[in-house]
């Protein structure tokens, strides 16, 4: 009798033990996704997944807005390259300040290393000093047109705000003036590939 309430003893506990392995296991697995549901529900993103600039939503397909190149070439959207596009949109004035910070965004897109290439700087609005263009080569000077990026433009005289077009044409993010270049400059890695 004894033996046979030991086994059942013995097999009782090898039940609960799986049982509490099964439990255990399932645990593992379904308590992440239960944190992560509650996380997502209250709002919460983590810090490296966000991006510093504006999310424009929906995206403006801008691939048919005619930007004239201080060349005298009409600005191609849709390149062979198939590059993103970063404008620089300076407000009334471009002076000292906007081409200090002109001069950040081609050494910033310098950092970007073999990705360089991936990016094209083009600004849009008044006409710079010579000597001024070709000290910022890569950058490409030219006119909006028909003026379409007006509500993007740094608000200041001699401020610069910023917009990222995707290589499809689309204008998918703004950077207003006072932005910081660091956090440009960490989301572009993202995108530029």
């Amino acid at each position: 009798m004894s033996d046979r309430t030991d086994t059942e003893t013995a097999t009782r506990r090898v039940r609960n033990r799986n049982r509490w392995m099964l439990i255990g296991v399932v645990a593992v697995f379904v308590v992440p996704m239960l944190i992560a549901f509650a996380l997502t529900f209250v709002g919460w993103e983590p810090k490296g997944t966000k991006a510093y600039g504006t999310l424009i939503n929906p995206p403006r397909q801008v691939d048919a807005i005619p930007v004239t190149l201080a060349s005298g070439d009409k600005l191609v959207w849709r390149n062979p390259q198939w590059q993103w596009t970063l404008l620089a949109l300076p407000g009334a004035n471009c002076a000292q300040q906007c081409q200090a910070a002109l001069a950040d965004l081609v050494r910033m897109r310098a950092t970007l290393g073999r990705n360089a290439g991936r990016l094209r700087l083009v600004y849009l609005g008044p006409a710079l000093p010579v000597d001024a263009v070709t000290a910022l080569v890569p950058l490409q000077a030219g006119v909006d047109d028909a003026n379409t990026f007006a509500d993007l433009r740094a608000k200041g005289d001699d401020a610069l705000a910023l917009a990222l077009v995707d290589p499809g044409g689309y204008l998918m993010m703004r950077y207003a003036e006072g932005y910081d270049l660091g956090g440009v400059r960490r989301d572009l890695p993202k995108v530029v590939k």
